[in-house]
């Protein structure tokens, strides 16, 4: 028989069932979350650049929208399958219950390689998914955003294609997309803010004053470096930084915007004199007060767990944490703050690209990660408390907040009888 416990769709169905159980919901609760509410399986015929037709398998999923349309990225890779799509909008409805946000979960993608594509053959293969979901998609009933393997030219090749279609500008239709049309200023760096924002939150629920925090940021891509300039802003001393060929470490303190600097000139970290060279593997061990994992997949796991010295790991990435780490993390002491928060600062941008685009009206910078903040120490505060009331890790509880607010809004809309 195979094994169903990696299955990423059955994992989502088992959260949501351990929310209902939890908080003593009807068991309708969990008989609605457990499937989504569509599924779209399409075909999407391109032309290639040497004349010839070829077909991928293309899928947007609708998961529950209960509070508001539904809401999620688009993702071009050789793997996307119904079962990834489905988990995947499963785990946006939660986080936008979390992030209080009027949306629902949504998801889709194209099994497709876009490294074997050429630039004008990806914009063909964008336009054409549209056309084949355009019918089931809108900004008061589906709005897509960028993923893995996606972008802003992506995003607005598809918003164009789609008001082609319309016959009118539909700007609203999808977010993530560049400035000059519609975007919205602070996204590229939301994810980044948004990190500092609940991680900052959760320091204060522990006592711990974030602008004396030591802390160590495993990965200085996009998120990693912005959340380590941001905490460097505050007054927090970042200790140690790595990207994907090693570490550097100066307990006394890194000037990270002087790290940036040097950086962008030398395109990696490599040679930077004003720290010692560690292994990103050491970087997770170090004695500071915060870890930001905010690189890949499975960098906490059961064999480093016990020698986690943080007292908050901040997940920038998605699953950088193994379920069995984070329970020896929680019988620690070590308090986690989950992807599906730590990492929904783009989410709630896009959310505000969204709103920009319905009033035609757009917001400055510090309108937008002031917003920002307020979002995401409200959602830090309410899982906090779930926490506290039924004494489960941050994730769970996140998992407690999204599935109340969802069956609230069911049950006043008449769902559960």
């Amino acid at each position: 028989m195979a094994d169903t416990s990696l299955n990423p769709f059955v994992r989502a169905q088992q959260s949501f069932k351990e929310a209902v159980e939890t908080l003593g919901l009807e068991a309708a609760v969990y008989e609605i979350l457990k499937q989504p509410m569509r599924t779209f399986e399409v075909a999407v015929p391109f032309v290639r650049d040497d004349g010839t037709l070829q077909v991928f398998t293309g899928y947007r999923v609708q998961h529950n929208d209960a509070l508001g349309p539904t809401k999620g990225g688009l993702r071009f890779h050789p793997d996307v399958n119904v079962d990834e799509v489905k988990a995947l909008a499963m785990w946006m409805t939660v986080k936008c219950a979390l992030l209080g946000l009027p949306y629902g979960g949504g998801k889709g993608g194209i099994a497709c390689d876009v490294d074997q594509l050429s630039e004008g053959e990806i914009e063909r293969l964008s336009r054409e998914y549209i056309r084949a979901v355009n019918l089931v998609i809108g900004p008061d009933k589906d709005i897509p955003a960028p993923d893995v393997s996606t972008n802003p030219q992506i995003m607005a090749w598809m918003v164009d294609e789609y008001s082609r279609i319309r016959g009118e500008n539909t700007f609203g239709l999808i977010t993530g997309k560049p400035l000059v049309i519609g975007g919205s200023r602070g996204r590229v760096e939301a994810t980044g803010h948004g990190l500092v924002f609940a991680t900052r939150q959760l320091a204060t629920e522990m006592g711990i004053d974030f602008a004396r925090a030591r802390i160590a940021v495993q990965g200085f891509g996009n998120v990693g470096s912005v959340a380590a300039t941001i905490a460097y802003r505050m007054g927090a001393s970042v200790v140690a930084v790595s990207d994907k060929d090693g570490g550097l470490y100066n307990a006394s303190g890194i000037d990270i915007d002087d790290l940036v600097e040097y950086k962008r000139v030398n395109r990696n970290l490599a040679g930077y004199a004003k720290a010692e060279p560690i292994t990103n593997a050491q970087l997770l061990e170090l004695p500071v007060d915060i870890l930001f994992p905010a690189a890949l997949e499975n960098q906490i796991t059961a064999d480093n767990a016990l020698r986690i010295q943080a007292r908050i790991v901040g997940e920038g990435a998605n699953g950088p944490t193994t379920p069995e780490a984070d329970a020896i993390l929680f019988d620690k002491g070590v308090m986690v703050v989950p992807d599906v928060l730590g990492n929904a600062g783009g989410v709630t941008v896009s959310y505000f690209e969204w709103v920009q685009n319905q009033s035609r009206f757009y917001w400055s910078e510090e309108e937008v990660n002031h917003r920002l903040e307020e979002y995401m120490s409200r959602a830090m505060a309410d899982m906090h408390r779930m926490h506290e009331r039924f004494g489960v890790t941050l994730r769970k509880a996140a998992y407690l907040v999204a599935t109340d607010r969802l069956a609230q809004a069911m049950r006043v809309r008449g769902w559960l009888k």
